[in-house]
């Protein structure tokens, strides 16, 4: 099949290198070069880098402007697939091949429409994740769905499910196509009572809290990523957790308790075991690496803001 493939972080990436594999990629439309790091230096989106390793025709659009939906539309796409491209999307885009536009988005439709489905899951302390391939439409996520995958959240954290959820996305994508190309393909409605909607993380919510429940804390840690990390204040010093467990142990709210090279944190009902932490100023470490240069009677709280 001739597709245009529009996409742009590295959860599309698995889909575009299934997609080059398959079939006849014609064209990756992605975001523009942006300023990342410290260096502040114009870098390429993850997309845009691989489809240069691919050697595909790429195309930097920051919105569908008459520009871009020209050499789109002009290209005569079979299907046109989508995944964290990162804009709306026109009609003319969305009608101008012949078996539509698919989308390879991060939840298990009809739960989970909207920015940030995966984080939100974990937030909410889901046991399964999962993908669904859906037909883009003018209403946000509310297209009808042909396949769906999943898998189980257990211990792994965002950046852990989100590469899984990438690949299996791929495969899912794929697998659509094929049925698209059998004539086999079914679609299903979404049920819109069973509609959520994942609005976007704000940092304030991934803040770790000695008067919430441990598992709460827990599900932040799991939830965290960069633009939004789970952080907390232990003797005055900002830390972001990496990763931590729900542990029976004694430990007063508010308290840090050093044991054995295992620090605990207190929180309303119980307490949390830190594994990883990364101190504000310094490298990511093991918490047994950083307890080693904790001292005192020490307590932990909420980052202010």
């Amino acid at each position: 099949m001739r597709i245009v493939f529009m996409g742009t972080p590295e959860f599309a990436v698995p889909s575009l290198r299934a997609l080059a594999e398959h079939h006849d990629v014609v064209l990756v439309v992605t975001r523009p070069d942006a300023v990342r790091g410290r260096g502040k230096k114009l870098v390429p989106s993850a997309v845009k880098a691989v489809a240069q390793e691919l050697g595909l025709e790429v195309l930097e659009a920051a919105k569908a402007d008459a520009a871009m939906v020209e050499r789109v539309v002009g290209l005569k796409p079979d299907v046109i697939c989508v995944a964290a491209y990162g804009a709306l999307l026109p009609d003319d885009i969305l009608l101008c091949a012949p078996h539509g536009c698919v989308n390879v988005h991060a939840s298990l439709l009809p739960r989970g429409r909207g920015a940030a489905p995966i984080q939100r899951a974990l937030l909410e302390g889901d046991d399964r994740v999962g993908v669904s391939i859906m037909r883009l439409v003018k209403a946000m996520d509310a297209g009808p769905y042909c396949r769906q995958g999943s898998l189980e959240v257990e211990e792994h954290t965002c950046p852990t499910i989100m590469s899984r959820l990438a690949e299996l996305g791929a495969q899912e994508l794929v697998g659509a196509l094929e049925d698209m190309e059998a004539r086999t393909v079914e679609w299903i409605e979404q049920d819109e009572c069973l509609v959520t909607y994942a609005a976007k993380i704000e940092k304030s919510e991934m803040l770790l809290d000695p008067a919430d429940a441990a598992l709460v804390n827990r599900h932040r840690v799991q939830a965290s990523l960069d633009a939004a990390p789970a952080r907390l204040v232990v003797g005055g010093r900002g830390v972001r957790v990496l990763d931590a467990r729900v542990v029976d142990q004694d430990v007063d709210s508010g308290a840090v308790v050093v044991a054995k090279r295992r620090v605990f944190l207190g929180c309303a009902d119980g307490a949390l075991e830190l594994l990883s932490v990364k101190p504000d100023g310094k490298r990511q470490m093991s918490a047994s690496d950083w307890s080693a240069g904790l001292r005192g009677n020490l307590t932990w709280e909420r980052v202010a803001r």
